[in-house]
């Protein structure tokens, strides 16, 4: 059996991979609820990993990374807009395109800016988040059971792990209690009603893909100077599909949601930590392990597309009644 120390190293690895699935999930909630199907999670999270690594390497200042690539990914977040919503343009299509624009582009220009096979080069000391250790963390770290889960798994991650966190009952708060979220989840469910209401459907669902565009900004930077010290081509490895599928298991719920992004979480550090293991006498490869997630996902859209019923209007572009 596994000590109590093997537990909190995995969980504590869980919680890491969890962040940018989280985010990117969120962030698919966001967009989702207001009626616009966002395939391009993956396209505006990896801009993101780009440019706040390669502006974090060439100022030195992690803050002016995430500056950068929130900006990037909310300038393909309008790109989306402006096809999907402004020209009325199918929704996915416009998601897979920033898919293989993103995956390009960021390749080409780190040639260019870096001349280092694509890649930009490793972030050191101010270009890195660092871990803050909570209050009382080592006070507390020799009191039995509780000090080691306050001090190796609660305390001891970058900032942007916490803000991912607290971002679920954030997003909760704001779609459930306040009168934007109503509009929002109105939008999504039946826009002509909304818009008969004097409320723009347009400005809405522009709201509801900056937002989008925000948080995976933050995940994208997160992958690559919080978990990763710099960018490497294609680095969010499916992230991004990973996010949706756990938006589907999730039924467009945040704490659902949170949940669904820690599931794929743990099956990633167990696939990281066993590179082997034997099952019944049986060795399990280790590629078997690794792929763990990706399988998980397959089973998901399988098995829960039809059940896991998405906003009404979602996937429509909607077109003013004269």
């Amino acid at each position: 059996m596994m000590d109590l120390n093997t537990i909190i190293q995995i969980l504590d690895s869980t919680i890491r991979l969890a962040t940018p699935l989280l985010l990117a999930c969120l962030a698919g909630l966001f967009s989702e609820r207001a009626g616009v199907f966002d395939i391009g999670l993956e396209a505006k999270m990896l801009v993101a990993a780009f440019f706040s690594a390669a502006v974090a390497a060439t100022t030195g200042s992690v803050w002016l990374g995430l500056c950068a690539g929130i900006a990037a990914s909310v300038v393909f977040a309008l790109i989306h807009g402006l096809a999907s919503i402004t020209f009325r343009g199918d929704q996915l299509i416009s998601g897979v395109a920033l898919n293989f624009l993103a995956s390009g582009m960021t390749v080409l220009i780190a040639r260019d800016w870096f001349n280092e096979g694509g890649r930009t080069p490793a972030l050191i000391d101010g270009g890195r988040f660092q871990p803050i250790t909570l209050p009382f963390a080592e006070a507390l770290s020799g009191v039995p059971v509780l000090g080691p889960i306050y001090h190796d798994l609660i305390s001891g991650h970058s900032i942007l792990v916490y803000v991912a966190f607290l971002m679920v009952p954030l997003t909760w708060y704001v779609l459930h209690r306040t009168r934007f979220g109503l509009r929002l989840r109105a939008v999504g469910e039946n826009p002509g009603a909304v818009d008969t209401a004097g409320i723009s459907v347009v400005r809405l669902r522009y709201s509801a893909v900056l937002i989008a565009g925000v948080l995976c900004g933050i995940a994208g930077a997160y992958l690559a100077t919080g978990l990763a010290a710099g960018f490497v081509r294609d680095m969010t490895a499916g992230r991004g599909f990973i996010a949706l599928a756990a938006l589907i298991f999730a039924k467009w719920r945040p704490w659902y949601a949170m949940g669904a992004c820690l599931l794929f979480g743990l099956l990633d550090a167990i696939g990281n930590r066993y590179q082997s293991i034997e099952l019944l006498g049986i060795a399990v490869p280790g590629q078997f392990m690794q792929a763990l997630p990706y399988i998980l996902t397959v089973v998901i859209l399988a098995g829960f597309v039809g059940k896991a019923i998405p906003p009404r209007a979602g996937g429509a572009a909607y077109v003013k009644e004269r």
